[in-house]
């Protein structure tokens, strides 16, 4: 059984110390230049590291529904530094059931959401997936630890699940569901669902034990029933 141990400071371990000077001495380093050597700056921004990780569409994404934003505005009061002097990083905090139709632009204020939050200065460990590719991941094979999984996207500070709703209805996606939102809802973490479906259909494909806590944890965002990916593009 693994058990925690305080880290060794290198000031508790002289040994470590004497070790590195003559090793250094052994190359015919100076230890004194090797401390004035200032420190080499990070070679990409929080914004630009966060750019890498999401789909190329969402790369630029802004949220601009209002209350998406005010969202952003209360997850960001909660959030919290591990240690002093550290970046405040996104703990706990409410979260949001994005409903409307296809293409109504719920994915995109959701990525922008996660935009909105880097941008303001916040460390912000997420991650984002649909539901019919977190059900594919959980389903049990040879190649999978789906526990593991499963408990990768339930600890996460922020999750982004998309298109909750949209799989076909059956005893396995009720659990594995349920099994989800009942963890992030008892951690309070914030999660970020968009759904094409109304709440009574949620019901019926996920069963009353997932809408109920959906229902006391998320605020409801409605979208207007416009399907955005067909309107003419400006030429």
């Amino acid at each position: 059984m693994r058990t925690h141990r305080d880290p060794q400071t290198l000031a508790d371990a002289p040994s470590v110390l004497d070790r590195m000077a003559r090793i250094l001495a052994a190359r015919g380093i100076d230890q004194h230049t090797v401390d004035a050597l200032p420190d080499e700056p990070e070679p990409y921004s929080a914004e630009q590291a966060l750019s890498a990780g999401l789909p190329p569409r969402y790369r630029d994404a802004i949220a601009q529904h209002p209350q998406v934003l005010a969202w952003v505005r209360q997850v960001a009061a909660l959030t919290a530094a591990p240690s002093l002097g550290a970046r405040r990083q996104v703990t706990t905090g409410p979260s949001l059931l994005m409903a409307g139709a296809v293409g109504a632009g719920k994915t995109h204020e959701a990525y922008g959401a996660i935009r909105a939050l880097v941008q303001a200065g916040i460390g912000v460990r997420w991650r984002a997936t649909t539901a019919a590719d977190l059900y594919a991941e959980l389903r049990p094979s040879a190649d999978t630890d789906a526990e593991r999984v499963l408990a990768a996207y339930s600890r996460v500070p922020l999750l982004l699940l998309d298109d909750l709703g949209a799989a076909k209805s059956s005893e396995f996606v009720e659990e594995q569901t349920y099994r989800l939102i009942n963890r992030r809802y008892n951690s309070l973490l914030p999660t970020l669902i968009t759904t094409n479906l109304p709440i009574k259909d949620l019901r019926t494909c996920l069963g009353d034990r997932v809408t109920s806590r959906l229902a006391q944890m998320t605020t409801r965002v409605s979208f207007e029933p416009v399907d955005r990916r067909r309107l003419p593009r400006a030429a």
